[in-house]
């Protein structure tokens, strides 16, 4: 049952309270599972009748002590209904304002990977994490890393580290992206504290390989 509501008039079943007033009065028919109180009149029309009209106007109402409780137990609830819709606004807006402000930085940050340590709730952002990451993979001659993303793996605090790399040709590609994959581990694990469960490395771009020291030199060097 609605409290409060102008637009929300049930009747009870005709001759059961007496005749009801207002216009189309016999059409409105009880609210489906509409509670009838021991007295056998229906709670949404004792709750009616107290708001619309003083308690001495209805007589049953006054000496009925199961319309009584009824009323009493309605009143807070209606209470609660009227602060709920007169609050303040701007203090909802407030409260959303905050929420998104959240929502952005972690949009921005990426999720929150857990720390292999079972015994703190430690975590750190994908981005910050990915940064490392990429610098571990450019250390290696001839890499470089483009992309790296990270996500949880299974249940634990393990994570799966997915990397795009450019690389040089100037030695067995394998080779290279072993070292890259050895170079992620070690970081991932020393300097961040990550639990890794796998490095999976895609090259998609070739890089010219560096000229050896000393290349542009003239040969001899004399005058």
């Amino acid at each position: 049952m609605a409290l409060d509501d102008p637009h929300a008039r049930p009747s009870g079943p005709p001759g059961a309270d007496g005749p009801r007033t207002g216009p189309a009065a016999a059409d409105v028919p009880p609210f489906t599972g509409d509670e009838v109180l021991p007295c056998g009149r229906l709670l949404s029309r004792v709750w009616e009748q107290a708001q619309d009209a003083a308690p001495a106007a209805d007589p049953h109402t006054v000496s009925c002590p199961h319309c009584r409780e009824a009323v009493a137990g309605l009143a807070p609830l209606n209470a609660a209904t009227r602060a709920l819709r007169t609050e303040d606004p701007p203090g909802l807006h407030a409260l959303v304002g905050r929420v998104m402000d959240v929502v952005r930085a972690e949009v921005r940050l990426g999720r929150l990977l857990p720390l292999a340590d079972p015994d703190r709730d430690l975590r750190i952002a994908e981005s910050a994490a990915a940064k490392v990451l990429r610098r571990a993979a450019d250390t290696v001659p001839g890499a470089r890393a483009a992309t790296c993303r990270l996500g949880p793996e299974g249940e634990g605090t393990d994570v799966r580290v997915t990397m795009t790399l450019a690389a040089a040709l100037d030695r067995p590609l394998p080779d290279r992206v072993h070292q890259v994959r050895r170079s992620v581990l070690d970081s991932a694990g020393q300097d961040l504290g990550l639990a890794v469960a796998a490095v999976d490395i895609t090259v998609i771009d070739v890089l010219e390989p560096e000229p050896p020291l000393g290349s542009g030199l003239p040969a001899g060097g004399g005058t």
